[in-house]
């Protein structure tokens, strides 16, 4: 057992990269909702001005992602002058509120002046035409704004990037109350739940058994991993699930499958600048079911590349798992287009 979790361990520490919500064909899909959402719209004839011929909210959605290494092809000009202008572009896409939490506060353990809910209220700023410096300090273009959001509105509705679990010495949950809580000593960081491990052959064999249609075939050339990081089964294997639900295999099917169903979507209230504060704490609601029921096993010390000791948990989920995270997954995909529809639709009335 103890040579087992060892190999569990390692395959893992070669797998951690940045956190990343959805997947491509999650991203795609919230995209392909919103223009569908607002097509004969003013919003569509905005958000056209600033697109690229050929471009659709759908096919950016990735953009945001896609600046981080060359995995979406050549890094284009435009995407090695945003790099070059936001080093810290990676810290954008999430905050670690502890799941346990109802609201994200500013200033609260977890919260950071770059994350995900003020990097979006600073984009709406933009795209709402808001002159003042001190509401743009980044300097987004509005180009840029629209991108970032078309991204963010969908990583901020993936549980996992509002809602983080940390862990005490014993393996449990734990609740910090400051940032300086989180010491690695009493007190872990999960990264997002890229550190706790999930038996991919367990979860595959779920999977086959409780969601119709078949899993994807391995991608060539790429080795079969023992083990899938938590935050990875929730960005990829949790919208393949969702999308196998309701027998859609693309982004775009899946997003006109789910607007024939008429979905019922909570509306946001009030100024745009706030939307981002009520969606990270639906969020936080959502992350409580995302970690019902989920347990760790003993933490496993890792050394990265760097030099870096950090900490991986094997984690068990209920046997059911697939079904109710898929089901998540589908109303948290719908919420993100929808409400990016309807954000782009307030702005440009």
């Amino acid at each position: 057992m103890k040579k087992l979790a060892c190999v569990l361990a390692l395959s893992a520490a070669f797998l951690s990269t940045d956190a990343l919500a959805w997947g491509n064909d999650g991203h795609r899909a919230v995209g392909a909702i919103a223009d569908k959402l607002i097509k004969g719209s003013n919003a569509e004839k905005q958000v056209g001005a600033l697109l690229l011929p050929g471009e659709s909210l759908e096919s950016v959605a990735n953009w945001a992602d896609c600046v981080k290494g060359s995995y979406c092809g050549p890094q284009t000009p435009e995407m090695l002058a945003y790099v070059a202008a936001n080093p810290k572009a990676s810290e954008y896409h999430y905050t670690d509120v502890p799941f346990q939490k109802e609201h994200y506060h500013d200033g609260d353990v977890g919260t950071a002046p770059d994350d995900i809910v003020q990097t979006l209220k600073e984009a709406i700023a933009v795209l709402q035409g808001k002159a003042d410096p001190a509401l743009n300090p980044h300097g987004f273009s509005k180009r840029q704004a629209l991108l970032l959001i078309t991204h963010m509105t969908g990583d901020i509705h993936q549980p996992l990037h509002v809602g983080a679990a940390y862990v005490g010495k014993d393996g449990k949950f734990v609740v910090p109350n400051k940032h300086t809580d989180i010491d690695t000593i009493s007190i872990f960081d999960s990264r997002g739940g890229n550190n706790f491990l999930l038996n991919d052959e367990k979860i595959a064999s779920m999977g086959a058994t409780q969601i119709p249609g078949e899993n994807p075939p391995p991608r060539e050339g790429v080795p079969k991993a023992l083990t899938k990081p938590f935050h990875s089964y929730w960005d990829v294997t949790a919208v393949d699930y969702a999308m196998r639900r309701i027998s859609t295999r693309t982004p775009e099917k899946f997003a006109q499958a789910v607007i024939d169903g008429h979905p019922a979507v909570d509306k946001n209230s009030g100024d745009p600048a706030t939307w981002p504060y009520q969606w990270a704490d639906d969020a936080l609601a959502v992350s409580k079911l995302a970690y019902a029921d989920v347990s760790t096993g003993p933490g496993m010390q890792q050394t990265s590349k760097k030099g870096d000791i950090y900490y991986n948990w094997n984690l068990e989920v209920p046997n059911n798992y697939p079904v109710p995270s898929s089901a998540i997954a589908k109303t948290q995909l719908i919420k993100g287009g929808y409400h990016l529809a309807a954000l782009l639709q307030t702005i440009w009335p």
